[in-house]
């Protein structure tokens, strides 16, 4: 069996080509950077649990893209261009059957959106991925969760609730010769992470935050940083063809698509004066939005249903109180 360096060599070594703002990647007690001239770094770091985040016995190669896709997301959601990533790796053992399509998966990724490995380490232990990611973003023009003013509207990017229902199916809570089980199952890892949507919506929207546990626990972030609330409309948020004949039930399929973490998309708010600009922004771009609600005085997100007020009792993922 290798040890850690010939592990490291193997599989994390040499998979890249350098970055010109790389001085010195892995292989030392530190990796060496520059960042552009008046450019912040935006950082972020996550940690992916097996039997949290994803089952062991989960094909590694969607297991890889989900860890990073979901780190990507954070930098897409304050409108950053990925950098860099640095990777630790716990394992129980040395798996090189798990470990070849888990990094075939993640440097394909990587490269993808142009993110060089710079270091990490590999450790024995419970399976487990942490990582860090980096990027660039001119300070005055970042997202940020505190912009969102009363009369902004409120967006999201792509469809909501497929992430929930391919994890009702990877962990037995529903049929797996349900309509579009394997399709959804696929979806709850492999999402999309919307960087170049991000990028554009600097200087057009004024707050911004990536669904990870779920709209109707995200979108609060950016109402009480902004010290606002907000009217959301159910019915208006975006949900799959498949997600609706999965659940062959409308209001179930909108209960998913407010509550699902997991999502990776974004939800923004928009002043009305921007909106030509957001119109014309989504003519160049393929990426779906959609709006769901307003921006208003009184704090507290309040639920609508055709117009009707909702008292539906529903929260998103809790690390520490969803089981």
């Amino acid at each position: 069996m290798p040890g850690e360096f010939n592990l490291i060599d193997k599989y994390f070594v040499g998979r890249q080509a350098q970055r010109e703002d790389v001085l010195l990647a892995a292989g030392d007690d530190c990796a060496l950077v520059q960042a552009p001239v008046n450019q912040a770094i935006a950082i972020s770091t996550d940690t992916l649990v097996a039997g949290t985040h994803f089952l062991a016995s989960a094909n590694p190669a969607w297991v890889a893209h989900k860890a990073l896709a979901s780190n990507i997301s954070d930098l897409a959601a304050m409108g950053a261009s990925p950098a860099w990533v640095s990777f630790a790796l716990t394992m129980p053992e040395v798996d090189e059957a798990w470990l070849k399509p888990f990094c075939d998966s993640f440097f394909a990724l990587a490269n993808e959106y142009g993110i060089q490995l710079i270091g990490g380490d590999t450790t024995k232990g419970p399976l487990s991925l942490t990582l860090t990611v980096q990027g660039f973003v001119a300070a005055d023009k970042a997202l940020r969760r505190d912009g969102a003013k009363v009369g902004d509207w409120v967006y999201v990017s792509g469809n909501l609730g497929d992430a929930k229902a391919g994890l009702d199916v990877l962990l037995g809570n529903a049929a797996l010769n349900a309509p579009y089980a394997a399709e959804l199952e696929k979806r709850h890892y492999l999402s999309t992470p919307r960087v170049l949507l991000g990028q554009r919506l600097q200087g057009v929207a004024s707050a911004a935050i990536d669904i990870s546990d779920g709209v109707i626990s995200d979108l609060p972030h950016i109402l009480k940083r902004s010290g606002v609330g907000a009217q959301l409309q159910v019915d208006a948020l975006p949900i799959s063809a498949e997600l609706l004949a999965f659940t062959r039930d409308r209001e179930q399929a909108l209960q998913y698509a407010l509550t699902s973490g997991e999502e990776y998309e974004l939800c923004f708010t928009i002043s009305p004066q921007h909106s030509d600009a957001l119109e014309s922004m989504l003519l160049e771009s393929n990426t779906k939005v959609t709006c769901i609600g307003q921006i208003v005085a009184q704090a507290g997100l309040s639920l609508t249903l055709q117009g009707k007020p909702l008292e539906w009792q529903l929260s998103g993922y809790d690390h520490f109180n969803n089981n």
